[in-house]
């Protein structure tokens, strides 16, 4: 709530009476432990509650609170507000439902700051003063209904003040109602709270108020009633405290015809200015007693209204009785039942009442909420078409830049495409040109001195220009059906048939195809993992084909040393493995997918098509097979495996078109 500026003379004020607070209270109790400059404004909104100089008070405890950064006194701030707005309006007057519900918005507001802040005493002592608003102004019910709230609040988190305070609240609502039976199990709950509890706030209060309330439940002349008398003795704790018991062992007394004990409790009752606090009706009761006692008792000079509870009224029925009054005492019986029915049907009439007017205010309620809902709702349906129209729009405009985007990007991509692959094919034809000139230019020279007349070269070297001839053929042969292979995997006429195979002959017969290539002093051998036979179903031609690539590969990239290739059949259950390892040059790791691109060629200088590793991969994807470099290998030159499923997945089939 903001701070409310005032005129220079009420500033002034202000700025004296909190130098004043922050030096002055210093010498007071401070029984709520809050700063003292808050405890001094709280002092004065406390003494000018229901009054003009409330409001000025209050905003100045506000802002006090909240420059200290005092959460206890900002939320007895909340308190102060609430108890002023439910004492506006005089007890008895009925109120009206905007006031109700200004009195219920302010109490949310002091649960939700006291929860926040944790201070649960105030949270649940926003449910005494908003029960007692609703007590004090004719609805009953509500305030009964509020006090079970709050219980149910207390017993669900298990706090023992709040059930405490809880009990507390329905045993004065139904004592005040004369309704001991009900109170009785109330009473009962909240001692056994007080006599177990811990909490240093419940032992700090006083149980004799409940003690005697419990004697009250008991018959006129039950022993329960002196006993629990008694044990309020026992545990007074304040100066009401023991007034209260006197007032009780004084009706006790003359109950007892004890005339000496009678007369000494009596005379401490009427000693002391605080009794109409006990009883307001103490004096005429005494008054009573006494007539009783000396004889001049004259029981048509009272009815129950002298009295402010029905059970005076039935205490001085008894006591009559016990001092020979028999007639008088039955009249007056009579009386008290006559009185009891009217309670009872006033009662009856007075919640019938207010459940009408409640039952009123619902329906008005629910015909104007009703309304605004039907309001709420036809703007609610505007909103929706507008919203669908403009979304509709949204969508078509949003469709058709996503469309435009869609297509330009297309088009990049298309553009992009035609653009790469002109310059692969630039590449491939002049990677092409090179490759095929160079064994066509050595098959053409050496066939041009093979054609010289005899005697130009002895018959050694024609035989080496024969062999040349024939290298560089295969060479060329090797070339074109790269290209070949490569062109038939993209047409779809590659075509995969599987057949019994025998793994041994798989690989020498690749050895065979491919030591002519090795370069001098280069060694290629195979070893298997086991010298026995292993028959299992492949495409014997593809498999040796990608060994014949992988030797190839193998033999142009090593210069000395050897070239291994070995079968496994237990590193990969399920797989024949095999493994092609040179000495060579090697391959870097982070190459070891590039080099199955088309046209890659890590060296320029070595010849070949850039195809063929390729090829490889095309053909085993397409057998289910794998083939990868092997970048775990830390050996010289480079690794290369190839897996072929010893059972191929496409069952039932014999050949596999790709």
């Amino acid at each position: 709530m903001p701070f409310t500026n005032k005129k220079m003379k009420k500033t002034l004020l202000a700025i004296f009476l909190t130098l004043f607070a922050a030096v002055g209270t210093r010498a007071q109790n401070n029984a709520y432990d809050i700063d003292d400059s808050c405890y001094f404004y709280l002092n004065r909104c406390e003494q000018y509650i229901g009054k003009p100089q409330f409001q000025e008070n209050a905003d100045m405890l506000y802002k006090m609170a909240v420059e200290r950064k005092d959460k206890k006194a900002l939320t007895i701030y909340y308190v102060e507000i609430l108890k002023n707005a439910s004492r506006a309006i005089p007890t008895g007057v009925s109120t009206t439902p905007s006031q109700d519900e200004v009195i219920l918005k302010m109490f949310e507001d002091l649960k939700g700051i006291a929860k926040e802040n944790g201070f649960y005493q105030y949270y649940y002592y926003a449910y005494e003063v908003t029960k007692n608003y609703f007590y004090n102004h004719n609805q009953r019910m509500r305030s009964v209904e509020l006090v079970d709230e709050m219980l149910h609040t207390a017993q669900s988190r298990k706090d023992e003040y709040g059930m405490w305070q809880g009990y507390r609240f329905m045993i004065s609502a139904y004592v005040a109602e004369n309704d001991y039976i009900s109170a009785k199990d109330y009473i009962l709950k909240a001692l056994d709270i007080y006599n177990t509890s811990k909490d240093s706030v419940i032992r700090r209060q006083s149980p004799t108020r409940l003690y005697c309330d419990l004697a009250d439940t008991y018959t006129i002349g039950n022993d329960s009633l002196r006993i629990n008398v008694e044990k309020a003795y026992a545990t007074s704790k304040l100066h009401m405290d023991t007034l209260r018991c006197e007032y009780y062992m004084a009706k006790l007394s003359a109950f007892e015809r004890d005339q000496e004990a009678y007369k000494k409790h009596k005379e401490y009752c009427l000693a002391d200015p605080g009794l109409t606090t006990i009883s307001k009706s103490a004096v005429q009761l005494f008054q009573t007693l006494d007539a009783i006692i000396d004889g001049s008792f004259d029981a048509s000079k009272i009815t129950p209204n002298d009295f402010s509870s029905v059970r005076e009224f039935k205490f001085v029925a008894n006591i009559a009785e016990a001092f020979g009054y028999k007639d008088e005492a039955f009249n007056l019986e009579k009386v008290l039942v006559r009185r009891q029915e009217q309670l009872l049907s006033a009662k009856a009439n007075s919640r019938a009442a207010e459940m009408d007017a409640r039952i009123g205010n619902q329906l008005l309620h629910a015909e104007l909420d009703s309304k605004a809902e039907q309001v709420q709702r036809n703007s609610r349906t505007i909103v929706i078409l507008l919203f669908i129209i403009l979304l509709a729009v949204i969508t078509f405009l949003a469709m058709h830049q996503m469309s435009l985007v869609r297509h330009n990007k297309q088009l990049a991509e298309a553009n992009e495409k035609v653009t790469l692959a002109n310059a692969a094919k630039t590449r491939f034809v002049q990677n092409m040109s090179h490759e095929v000139r160079t064994p066509l230019n050595a098959i053409v020279g050496f066939s041009q001195l093979l054609s010289l007349p005899d005697g130009t070269f002895p018959e050694e070297e024609k035989e080496q220009f024969a062999g040349h001839i024939i290298n560089n053929s295969k060479m060329l042969t090797m070339l074109l059906d790269d290209i070949l292979n490569a062109s038939a995997m993209d047409s779809g006429e590659y075509r995969i048939t599987y057949e019994p195979s025998e793994l041994h002959f798989i690989c020498n017969a690749a050895i065979s195809s491919t030591e002519h290539r090795l370069q001098p002093g280069v060694t290629m051998s195979y070893e298997p993992e086991s010298p026995e036979p292993f028959n299992f179903t492949t495409d014997p031609r593809r498999v040796q084909q990608i060994l014949i690539n992988l030797l190839t590969n193998a033999c142009k990239h090593t210069q000395k040393g050897s070239i291994v290739l070995r079968s496994s059949l237990t590193k990969e259950p399920g797989y024949v493995t095999l493994s092609v390892t040179d000495t060579g040059t090697g391959v870097p790791a982070d190459q070891a997918e590039a080099i199955f691109n088309r046209f890659t060629k890590l060296n320029e200088f070595v010849q070949g098509t850039g195809l063929g590793l390729s090829i490889c991969r095309d053909i085993a994807s397409r057998m289910d097979a794998k083939v990868y470099l092997d970048t775990t290998w830390q050996g010289p030159g480079a690794r290369f495996i190839f897996s072929v499923p010893v059972t191929p997945k496409t069952e039932n089939k014999n050949e596999k078109t790709a």
